[in-house]
């Protein structure tokens, strides 16, 4: 199937590793040029020399998300150098400080909110003048935690949040032709984090990829960027307002448990 994406640029936050850097790459295999940030200039250098042999332009600004107005300055320098924007992707995530609201501080939600949420808005904010009028699409990476309570705190609340600013957004700048949309990730297994405690504690991985997967395995990278494509592109065009899941029908959403007292 043409997804139509074909000469479409695109501005991926996290792009260099992980889910970003798969949706990356799909979009270049598509056609598309695809500018990437991320905080480590060895690890974009190594990204973007990869993605090359996808297709292409690909470029990357080295860019901390988590400093307010970092993502604003790199992705008008994405859209300098690409002549325009037609896509955004807001793919940095994390949980910054404790997991637990018993142990957490204000900071660490506050830290958390801006890595997750005002990255976004900030993104999608700076690249209204790019979008309006051109058909632009906005995916906003939330995750199964954002719907399914799971562990941490502030975490779960801020990738909530993107599920809701999605729906908002798409009502807000619907009339300027823009879609939005949330996708939301299950336990993915070829990130960082989930590779870590695959090898690391192998008999705990098996029992969670059995207990909470119909089909017995965690989704994967690239499963995540097929579906992302799709929903970005002009053959996803009856897709805005939503949030997508990519969990394989994962049922709970880690394999922590939440604390049985406090």
């Amino acid at each position: 199937m043409d997804l139509g994406l074909a000469g479409k640029r695109a501005f991926v936050t996290g792009g260099s590793t992980g889910i970003g850097y798969a949706i990356a790459k799909g979009l270049l295999e598509e056609g598309a040029a695809v500018g990437i940030c991320a905080r480590t200039e060895s690890r974009l250098d190594a990204a973007v020399a990869e993605l090359q042999q996808y297709g292409g332009p690909v470029l990357s600004v080295v860019a901390d998300v988590a400093v307010p107005g970092a993502v604003v300055r790199a992705l008008d320098d994405v859209a300098a150098r690409l002549g325009g924007l037609d896509i955004v992707v807001a793919c940095v995530g994390g949980h910054v400080g404790a997991r637990w609201l018993a142990d957490s501080s204000s900071a660490d939600w506050l830290a958390t909110w801006q890595l997750n949420v005002l990255h976004s808005v900030d993104a999608v904010r700076a690249a209204l003048p790019h979008l309006r009028d051109r058909q632009g699409s906005v995916l906003l990476i939330s995750s199964i935690t954002g719907w399914r309570p799971g562990p941490s705190s502030a975490y779960a609340v801020a990738k909530a949040a993107l599920i809701h600013l999605a729906a908002v957004l798409a009502q807000e700048l619907g009339p300027y032709g823009i879609r939005v949309n949330a996708l939301s990730p299950g336990s993915t297994a070829d990130t960082e984090g989930w590779e870590e405690f695959r090898d690391g504690s192998p008999d705990a991985y098996a029992k969670f990829a059995a207990e909470e997967f119909p089909l017995g395995r965690l989704v994967n990278r690239q499963e995540v960027a097929d579906v992302a494509c799709l929903v970005l592109s002009p053959r996803g065009s009856g897709v805005n307002g939503a949030n997508v899941a990519v969990d394989g029908g994962q049922y709970r959403p880690h394999a922590l448990r939440f604390p049985t007292e406090v």
